[in-house]
Order: C-alpha cells, then sequence, then structure tokens
C-alpha cells in the first residue's frame, strides 16, 4: 500500500473510534432483540374457532416486553401471525399498508372490524 492510502485508512479508523467513544460516554446502549420469540405468538385468523383478538394483541405485547420488541417489530409480528380472513382483512386494508402504519393504529384497525364485523368465519 503506498503511504497516502495508510494514511488514509488511519484517519478514518481514528474518525470511527472518536464516534465510538461519544457514543459510550453518552451512555447509549445496545438493545439486543430477541425475535425468537415470535413463535410464542400464536396465528390469528379472526375466527371464531380461534383465540379471541385480544388474547393475540396480549400475546404480542408479552413477547415484545420480554425480547426488547419496539413498536414497529410489534406491528411485523403481528401482520406475520395473522392468517385466513385475518389476512384477507389486513390485505385490503389501505390504512394499514400506509407509511404511517404503525402498533397502535393496527390495535385499532382490528379491534373497530372486529367488533364491527363479529367474527370471520372461515369454512
Amino acid at each position: 500500500m503506498t503511504e497516502a492510502r495508510l494514511f488514509a485508512e488511519l484517519q478514518e479508523t481514528k474518525a470511527e473510534l472518536r464516534q465510538l467513544r461519544e457514543r459510550v460516554s453518552a451512555g447509549t446502549q445496545t438493545v439486543h432483540k430477541d425475535l425468537s420469540l415470535v413463535s410464542l405468538v400464536p396465528k390469528w385468523s379472526g375466527s371464531e374457532s380461534g383465540i379471541p383478538l385480544e388474547e393475540f394483541l396480549s400475546s404480542i405485547e408479552g413477547a415484545a416486553q420480554v425480547g426488547l420488541w419496539d413498536n414497529s417489530d410489534r406491528f411485523n409480528v403481528a401482520v406475520l401471525r395473522l392468517m385466513d380472513g385475518a389476512k384477507q382483512f389486513y390485505n385490503g386494508c389501505l390504512e394499514l399498508h400506509s407509511p404511517d402504519a404503525d402498533w397502535q393504529k393496527f390495535k385499532t384497525v382490528f379491534s373497530n372490524w372486529h367488533s364491527t364485523a363479529g367474527y370471520i368465519i372461515v369454512s
């Protein structure tokens, strides 16, 4: 390597070390999320024979608390665990596909859908 290239790499390394020191001194902690807990969240179809919506949402909240998930993780896990009628509803709900869709909106939309439509029966 040329001397100029080595000097450039040294400057980059110094800058990275400075950033790391600032982050550590600011008390920023690294958060380790445990997404393996997704398997503890039951699939939810919205059918009468399945688990109630409240239990589905509660299982996501519980796993999120233990796994250190943020609201974005909660939203994504909820969508991942939908099936049958609930998945069809989600796929057709433009409100939940907008850029500002979040966990709170998911809970509100599905609670409203579930309470007004009753259970979706999938044969």
